[in-house]
């Protein structure tokens, strides 16, 4: 999502007697608005008014002394509920359920049932001035007050960017970015991120995040490179786990949020990585690369998706019928709301300001609410234009009303309206904080330690630390903290990487710190760097130039190196920076990422409380003129996608060692699920420096198979599982293709992506897309599947392609 920084203004909550709002008019002008009386009051006033522009509404709903209508009775199946509910609801009604506004933006909280609105967000940094737990659960409940002045007192659904972490909230915990997250290469971590904030995210009273971001970044100049887990389809595929921990095992939980799958579609592959740029693909590659995550979301019964602000060869998504309805909604059968970026209607005609025209595209392409985000009752009066001409079909606004509705019902808004406050106290508690600390660690990738100079002793001698990034909570977390853009500083409690490195010694050795190097001589036995990117976001954080480290950092590497000390560097950045020039001259590299508040982690790498597992997800330039650089392109990397080294000896046992909370899946407590497969060589053995080359793909050699065939189980949970199967061609290419194995145990699919997959008994046949039929001579084609299983879940042990066996890949 991309979001102005809005101006904050009193909240709902506040006494409601001779309360005064400073605002500025649509021209800039300074104006106070005075509320006096009741909501209720307040709101009748209101409702009055907005009629003047949207037409008269009907109560439609139950008369005093009536029987409960089936809409409000929670034993009627969901389905029989939503059509009793639109069945009376006005038209009116039906527009504003298709309305999202952002919150600064609402003149008075009572506009939510004059104009009948449908959904309220936080763009990034929108806060409420009590920017608490209990402040945002205090906002959010006015909200939902403000709502049921209505006939038939529909509660809004209020959105969020909860991208790492409810990071919008000062307090709560701020786990590492995505790109971090792909390099655990563990499904199951990220599944129990997802629970972890669901639980904060609810305790505030809010319920429905803008997250997971499943973009595969292909170009590291992207300022949204963190966002993405990684460079190949396999990786955010596998993250798709994530979205069991948001929504749990059932909407309706008091801890389940709705989840959104975002950007849809191809967002990572814009020509020269830029944001909200024009992917220039094939409708092959668009499917191979760009989609599969989103299948594997959809599989997983992600609630909402989010349309991309990009193009796809020159068309804006916001308006492109054939991917959000065609293949979205028809192809893969999304039945759950799709959402719209904000302001990104306003995109379509390439002009500024929404039009009625752009807002009936985009509607009759298949967006079912829009996220306005601010001027609501000029879009309402336009989208009333537009069906009262007919160039919006009834049916299509129904269709909609129909999408959202379900999900309010799912998530229980109905009967659970307002925070439950026995959550509140979940926001950045230990449990959560012990969780992130874990998944830091997990993310750090080794990348060089020449002499094994880490892990280091935490005893003896003196330790110097240096780097802008070293005690600043701001920095580590990066973009989407707090602020939309992110900010340097102490801007939300944590552990910064110095604390980290300070509680982990103890007495037991001395740490200096100055932030520019300055003062270090040769006593010291080791220094460590933590240098950097400063934060950003979307649109501000494209480089579209130098990739390297700022001056600031260059100088601050040579004075260390100066010293004589053996230099250590961790570097935190949202994605690989241009630094081969000079890691010749460091002993030790670790890609930090942004850890987000639990900097412990990264001091529990460096002193070997935790052996590094980190592995690059991905590809790390040469230099920035090689930008995109991906795996299997032929370029030489400086580090190969799937890169990460480890300390001898094999793991150690981490200290301390938090317990992973049980996640849910369709069902709680099930098997934690394995890493995700790299599909690059990755070292066994610790080296000083990498491989010089990418590594490439396997291929048979002479006489071997004619094909090679992987199966990876990407997500698993109590009998059910989330499956990829990827088949390299040998020295002849294929020309149409049906793979086929065998089960050795219960499994049974249910749904598949990228092949059509039939199963008899124990074998599986899966035939080839009309858009996926040729692989060339050492080329790939992966496909992907969801199923169930009882007892174990064992993988394939052969496979044939077109009747001829497979080595294993």
């Amino acid at each position: 999502m991309s979001a102005t920084p809005p101006t904050e203004d009193e909240e709902p909550n506040a006494p409601a007697h001779h309360r005064k709002v400073l605002r500025l008019d649509r021209h800039g002008r300074t104006m106070i608005a005075v509320t006096v009386a009741c909501v209720c009051l307040a709101a009748a006033t209101l409702v009055a008014s907005a009629l003047e522009i949207i037409g008269p509404a009907h109560n439609a709903g139950a008369t005093a002394g009536a029987a409960v209508p089936p809409y409000q009775d929670s034993a009627q199946p969901v389905p029989a509920r939503v059509a009793d509910l639109l069945g009376r609801m006005t038209l009116e009604d039906k527009l504003g359920q298709l309305t999202q506004v952002d919150r600064a933006a609402l003149t008075s909280p009572q506009d939510i049932a004059a104009y009948r609105i449908g959904s309220i967000l936080s763009g990034g940094g929108s806060a409420p001035a009590d920017n608490t737990p209990t402040g945002w659960a205090d906002m959010y409940d006015g909200f939902q007050s403000a709502a049921q002045a209505t006939p038939l007192g529909i509660p809004i659904i209020y959105g969020i960017d909860a991208v790492h972490g409810h990071n919008n909230v000062r307090g709560a915990t701020i786990f590492p970015h995505n790109i971090g997250l792909g390099a655990t290469r563990d499904a199951g971590l990220v599944r129990a991120v997802g629970r972890a904030t669901a639980e904060e995210v609810a305790g505030t009273g809010i319920d429905w995040t803008f997250a997971p971001c499943l973009c595969v970044a292909r170009n590291d100049r992207w300022g949204r490179t963190y966002e993405s887990f990684g460079e190949q389809a396999e990786i955010p595929t596998a993250m798709t786990s994530i979205i069991g921990g948001l929504q749990g095992g059932n909407l309706g939980e008091p801890t389940s949020i709705l989840a959104t799958a975002k950007h849809y579609v191809g967002d990572g592959g814009t020509t020269g990585g830029r944001d909200q740029g024009n992917t220039e693909i094939s409708e092959a590659e668009l499917r191979a690369v760009h989609l599969p995550p989103f299948q594997a979301a959809i599989a997983q019964g992600v609630g909402s998706i989010m349309v991309s602000f990009s193009s796809w060869n020159g068309q804006k998504l916001h308006g492109h019928r054939q991917l959000l309805t065609d293949m979205l909604k028809g192809e893969l059968g999304f039945t759950g709301i799709v959402v719209s970026d904000w302001a990104g209607i306003d995109q379509i005609d390439g002009q500024r300001g929404f039009t009625g025209a752009e807002i009936a595209t985009a509607v009759n392409a298949g967006i079912d609410m829009v996220m306005v985000p601010t001027d609501y009752r000029q879009f309402l009066q336009l989208l009333r234009d537009e069906v009262d001409a007919g160039r919006i079909p009834l049916e299509r606004i129904d269709d909609a009303n129909r999408r959202i509705l379900t999900k309010k019902f799912e998530l229980g808004l109905f009967e659970r309206r307002f925070t439950d406050r026995a959550l509140t106290s979940t926001v950045g508690n230990q449990a959560h904080r012990d969780l992130a600390r874990d998944a830091v660690r997990r993310s750090q990738v080794l990348l060089k330690n020449q002499g094994d100079v880490l892990p280091l002793a935490k005893a003896g001698g003196k330790i110097f630390v240096a780097g802008k990034s070293a005690d600043d909570i701001g920095l580590q977390s990066g973009g989407w903290t707090i602020s939309w853009q992110g900010s340097a500083g102490n801007i939300t409690p944590g552990t910064t990487i110095l604390q980290g490195i300070r509680n982990t010694v103890g007495t037991g050795a001395t740490v200096t710190y100055n932030r520019e190097g300055t003062g270090i001589d040769s006593s010291y036995r080791a220094a460590i760097a933590v240098v950097g990117e400063t934060p950003y976001a979307e649109g501000q954080g494209d480089r579209t130039g130098a990739m390297g480290l700022d001056t600031a950092d260059l100088q601050v590497l040579s004075r260390l190196r100066a010293s004589g000390v053996p230099v250590i560097v961790v570097l935190v950045s949202g994605r690989p920076l241009d630094i081969a020039a000079q890691v010749d001259g460091w002993a030790a590299l670790v890609a930090s990422w942004l850890p987000g508040t639990e900097g412990q982690g990264v001091a529990d790498v460096l002193f070997g409380d935790y052996n590094p597992t980190g592995k690059l997800p991905v590809t790390w330039m040469r230099s920035a003129s090689q930008q995109p650089i991906n795996a299997g392109d032929g370029k030489p990397a400086l580090f190969a996608y799937g890169f990460g080294l480890s300390y001898p000896g094999g793991p150690t046992t981490p200290s301390p060692s938090p317990t992973r909370t049980p996640t849910a899946g369709p069902t709680t407590g099930g098997p934690t699920t394995p890493p995700v497969a790299t599909t690059r060589p990755v070292p066994t053995t610790p080296t000083t420096r990498p491989p010089a080359t990418t590594a490439a793909p396997t291929t048979p050699t002479a006489g071997a198979a004619s094909c090679t065939f992987r199966y990876a189980v990407s997500n698993q949970w109590q009998n059910g599982f989330v499956a990829e199967v990827r088949v390299t061609a040998g020295p002849a290419p294929v020309n149409g293709w049906t793979v086929r194995f065998g089960f050795p145990g219960n499994q049974a699919i249910t749904n598949s992506w990228n092949a059509t997959v039939t199963q008899s008994g124990s074998q599986v046949s899966a035939v080839n897309q009309g858009w996926n039929a040729s692989v060339p001579a050492g080329g790939s084609v992966t496909f992907g599947f969801q199923a169930t299983y009882s007892g174990t879940n064992a993988a394939p042990t052969s496979a044939t392609v077109n009747g001829t066996a497979c080595a294993a890949g």
